[in-house]
């Protein structure tokens, strides 16, 4: 099957999650920007919430929404893997090995409120991510985001997570985004047959921070593709990398979450890294 091929394949599975209702054999065109009247702002103080939310077609995504006390600015967390990570209505992940769902509370220390989509319908978004659809998922929660709080936006991104933060923040719509961070990124063809290359790096138009662990050994992500991906990024103001190193190994596969793919061990040290650049840029 040609790569044409199967993107088009993709992006109609997306469409039909999205969008039950409609049977459709390519993918339509973006929808046009929303009002965002009809995204719900939250008044209940507790640290981590549960929402669905409301999609244009009719669909929910379940979201979580970690907020410290003061809120500095938000950021729109997007795991890696399948994406699902398995949020009940009353709070409680059966994923939360995961990079961005793990370190809430160090991202709340540091004054950012967290939007931690699940998928729809615990579907699988291996080879979804970056669709215009899913773009337009994730432009959802960057509204969402605003309403909750008046401080700046930013997306991350992780493994396969890096894909969707990249084709989100190629088609954000102006102003809306303060910058966006890939960690780990997919860089190399796997079973998800695509990678952040797909996602339209050239349109990026925001400052950008690709973080790469030396001592990452997934096949997907190497960490030697890093400057590839920045200068990819040709469009954006500011593009940085920066290098860690380090990390345990739980995981079986060298992918895993508890791996130094997924900063396992390390995790203070890299959220205080990202921290320090997000800052900069808030």
């Amino acid at each position: 099957m040609t790569r044409h091929r199967r993107r088009t394949i993709h992006e109609a599975l997306l469409f039909a999650i999205l969008c039950p209702c409609v049977a459709a054999a390519q993918s339509p065109p973006r929808p046009a920007p929303e009002t965002t009247q009809s995204l719900p702002a939250i008044a209940d103080a507790s640290p981590d919430r549960v929402l669905d939310l409301p999609l244009p077609d009719g669909a929910r995504v379940r979201v979580l929404y970690s907020t410290p006390a003061t809120v500095k600015a938000t950021i729109v967390m997007l795991p890696g893997g399948s994406g699902e990570i398995g949020v009940e209505r009353d709070g409680e992940i059966r994923h939360g090995d995961n990079f961005v769902v793990r370190t809430r509370a160090l991202w709340g220390a540091a004054g950012f409120a967290l939007v931690i989509p699940d998928t729809v319908d615990r579907s699988n978004l291996r080879g979804l991510r970056s669709s215009p659809h899913y773009a337009g998922l994730v432009d959802r929660l960057i509204q969402f985001a605003h309403i909750q709080a008046g401080g700046p936006v930013f997306l991350l991104g992780t493994s396969q997570g890096s894909i969707a933060a990249m084709n989100a923040a190629a088609h954000a719509r102006a102003g809306s985004l303060a910058g966006v961070v890939l960690t780990e990124s997919v860089s190399r063809m796997g079973g998800s047959h695509e990678t952040v290359f797909d996602a339209d790096p050239q349109d990026v138009r925001v400052p950008a921070l690709v973080v790469a662990n030396r001592d990452d050994r997934c096949d997907v992500a190497p960490p030697q593709d890093a400057p590839r991906i920045a200068a990819a990024m040709r469009n954006a103001p500011d593009v940085r990398v920066l290098e860690v190193a380090g990390g345990d190994t739980e995981s079986d596969k060298d992918c895993g979450s508890l791996t130094p793919h997924g900063y396992y061990g390390i995790e203070s040290e890299v959220v205080g890294a990202i921290v320090r650049w997000l800052n900069a840029h808030g």
